[in-house]
This record gives structure tokens, sequence and C-alpha cells, in this order.
């Protein structure tokens, strides 16, 4: 008899009398190896965190509203267009304190060339010739705006938002992602610190709202969450789990579904180290951005090496620099390519004392996050049992020229299934985002459909970054 539980959102099924009791069902969806939840036995083989490539600055904070220590930036693709909200302040270093808060907006066609719209809708400095979209008490040191896919969403609730202070998270909506208005009077979410970009977003996979602030943890900065039905109603917030992970200062958070994946969370913290100091600068604190990934939101995965370091430019070593923007989009590749390419977004020159801050563009290739990595020496790796739907097995993978993949198809009792044996597999090389394997030259896989398979993946000199089956 067999038993089945839910485990990371695919069916984990028991079975008896295999070399392996657990099968997941993966479907037809895409699995990035951002962790070894798919992976049973690595031999010669890790998983290995790559970094994005930093490209132009896509916007320059220049205007007398927002200051210089502009941050907390959102960006998500609405249709047609991109969006981006961030904070506009400015830091006095003679009074050591912050003269204004207030929201504004940009927009772009491409995410990579930005503009200002002149929006007229709140004075600052006798005039309403500006881009700032809401100016409130509290909420506007981290207004994290969204746009809200659940089907049963008013339209006067289209774009939500959180935002707040010490008395809470106060919930916003707006038709139009322009005009913005408290949902209710109240805080909807008392228990944590807020003093950050505090986020949430409709969950497409959990079909909930969730949650991600800030809060202080035995002295270190860290994440709480809680979800809801109505994003007025919040569960008790609860710690994230790191595991194993050492404490330390995650000053934001920036977690995502990944679009490409929504099954997957994606997180890219600013982690600070605030008694660090560079001698050109008054303030002490230096940060870099890192990465992580969780299947279900509170139980993470988190790489301790920097994703993003703060690198050659003087102005990344600076206090509250290096803080991810929430978001990633979809933009062209720079080269002449058949694929989009990943956009995330950085701030630089936070607490100038002289010039503007800055937003930076960085790139990664689709689902480059993390690869299965083979050293030129070779490797392999097995995954675990699995059920697909589809009729080919498509890969997103590079090689160096003498590297190498190949990949074969077993039962559970590790035995070639005739037709997708190792020597019958296609010896792959080359750079490719959506590769059909193949067999022999052949690669339906219908045959397959229905019963439990393992791949095998015998590698060389090679970067495997997600394998998905297709119709």
């Amino acid at each position: 008899m067999s038993n089945t539980i839910l485990l990371g959102f695919g069916l984990l099924v028991t079975c008896s009398g295999q070399s392996s009791s657990k099968v997941y069902d993966i479907g037809s969806r895409l699995e990035p190896f951002v962790d070894d939840w798919l992976i049973e036995k690595m031999d010669g083989v890790q998983l290995q965190l790559h970094h994005p490539t930093p490209s132009e600055v896509a916007i320059v904070f220049d205007k007398s509203w927002e200051g210089n220590t502009c941050t907390y930036v959102i960006v998500f693709q609405d249709d047609d267009l991109f969006r981006m909200y961030y904070r506009g302040s400015h830091y006095d270093f003679a009074t050591k304190k912050s003269l204004h808060e207030l929201t504004c907006y940009a927009e772009s066609k491409d995410g990579i060339n930005w503009t200002k719209p002149e929006l007229n809708l709140f004075e600052f400095d006798g005039s309403t010739r500006n881009n700032i979209v809401w100016r409130g008490e509290l909420e506007c040191h981290n207004f994290s705006p969204f746009k809200d896919p659940n089907p049963c969403c008013q339209p006067e609730a289209r774009y939500k938002a959180l935002g707040g202070g010490q008395e809470g998270l106060f919930a916003f909506q707006s038709s139009d992602g322009i005009n913005w208005s408290l949902m209710q009077p109240d805080p909807v979410i008392t228990k944590g610190d807020f003093d950050s970009q505090n986020l949430a977003f409709w969950d497409t996979i959990r079909k909930r709202y969730v949650d991600f602030h800030r809060a202080g943890r035995d002295g270190v900065r860290s994440i709480m969450t809680c979800t809801s039905d109505d994003f007025l109603n919040w569960s008790e917030p609860e710690w994230v789990d790191f595991g194993q992970s050492p404490p330390e200062h995650l000053y934001t958070n920036a977690i995502t579904p990944y679009f490409r994946a929504p099954h997957i969370f994606l997180g890219f913290p600013k982690r600070f180290l605030p008694s660090r100091k560079i001698p050109h600068h008054p303030d002490s604190g230096i940060s870099d951005g890192v990465f992580m990934s969780s299947r279900d939101g509170l139980h993470w995965h988190r790489w301790l090496e920097a994703f993003i370091r703060p690198g050659l430019q003087p102005e990344r070593w600076v206090n509250r620099n290096n803080m991810t923007a929430w978001g990633i989009l979809s933009t062209k590749t720079a080269t002449t390519g058949p694929t989009n390419e990943l956009s995330i977004y950085s701030n630089e020159n936070y607490y100038s004392m002289d010039g503007h801050c800055r937003l930076r563009r960085f790139t990664l290739r689709n689902d480059g996050f993390v690869s299965v990595h083979a050293s030129y020496t070779g490797g392999e790796f097995v995954t675990y049992p699995l059920n697909f739907s589809g009729t080919k097995l498509t890969l997103n993978f590079s090689t160096s020229a003498a590297g190498s993949i190949r990949v074969e198809i077993t039962n559970l009792n590790g035995q070639p299934l005739s037709g997708f044996s190792l020597d019958e597999s296609t010896e792959i090389y080359g750079d490719e985002v959506a590769y059909v394997m193949t067999w022999k030259s052949q690669s339906d896989l219908t045959e397959l459909v229905g019963q439990p398979i393992q791949l095998r993946f015998v590698m060389k000199d090679a970067d495997l970054y997600s394998l998905q089956f297709r119709p």
C-alpha cells in the first residue's frame, strides 16, 4: 500500500520495493536548480551560485524631492508597461535627520530606459510638477505596491500596497497604480519592526496573500511572514527558517515568486554589516546582496557567499548601498539571441555627500541563479524518481568548447530504459536555454508518461540551470 503527502508542492509518493521511496510529480513545470530538491545523488558535481553582470545605470534620482537616500525600489511588469516605485528622501548630514519621505513613480516600455512622468498629484516646494505618487505620514518610508492577479480582486483594488512604521503596516488600494487610498484606517499587521522595505503579493499557486516584513530577533535584523485571504485579516506572523545558516543582518528581503516557476520563491536580501566602515565616509555600515530560495515561504536555503558584491566602485562600499530592488523583469538581451534575459536592479551612491543616488541594472540568463556544475574532470548526478507530463525534455545549459552533457533515463532500480541509455544519448555541448534532448535523434517521451523514472546526467565542464518536460 502507498501513501501520499505534499512536499515542496510536488506529489510525493511512497513506493514499496524500489531503491528510492520518493516520486515527485513535476508535471510540465519548469524546475530550476536553485536547490537540491530534485537531486538524489551527486558525484563530482555541485550546486554553484552565479552572479549577475552589471549593466547600465537604469535611472538617476536627481530631483530635489528624490534626495540622497532614495531607495526601496519596486519594479514589475504590467502588460506592456514596466512600473517602478521608490522612496524619495533626503538626509541632512549636519542635523543627522531625514528632511522628507515620499513615494515616487517611473515607467518604461522595455525595462531598460525609464522616464519619470509628471503626475501633478502632490505638491513639493510649491509645485505639483513632479512624479510623486503618494505622500503620507508614516507609510511613505516603505510604500510597496504590486499588481494583484487574484481573480476575485475588485477593480478598485487591482493594485495593492503595504506601507507603515512603528504602528504597523497599513493596506492601500488603487484602480490604476497611480491614485491610492487607504483600505481601512487601522494597520493590518502590527507584529514586527517595519523600518525596512516590507512587502506582500498574491501567491498564484497557494491562492493567498503572503507578507514578508522586517523584525528584530536577538538583536539581529531578520524576516517574519504571515498570510491572508483578503489582504486585511492576516495570520499571526512567524519567523522564517534559515536552517543552519549563521545569524546575519538581513536589512531587506526582496522576496518574490519566480515568474518562470511560481511555485518557487526567490529572495534577494541586503546583507548589512553595521560595524564595518570605509575611510572616506563618516558613517559605518556596509552591505552586499545575497540570494536565497524557498518552496514554501517558511523554510529557506540561503547562500552565504554574496550574490552581488560591492565591486570596484567606491560609492557601493558606503552605508546602505547594494540593496536589490523588489522584482525581476524579463528584458531583451543586449546581444542578438532568441530569448530574453533577466534584469534585476541594485542601488548605488546612497548617502552621497555629492552627486545623486542611482539604480543600476544587472542581468542574468533565464534561470541563471544557480546551476549544477561539473568541472573539466567531470561528474554526474541522479534525480529523485519523478512523474512528468509532456513529450520532450528541455534543458537550460552551458558548456565550454570541450564540455558536454549526456542524459540517461532509468527505472527506479537504476536500469536504463530501452532507447534512453547513456550510450544512446546525444552528447550535447553549447549554450541553450531550451534545448530539446534526444537519444539517437529521437526526442519523443510519450511512452514514458505515467511511469516513474529517474534522470541521470553525466557532465563535463558544464552547467545545468533548469529542466522542463514540455508538450
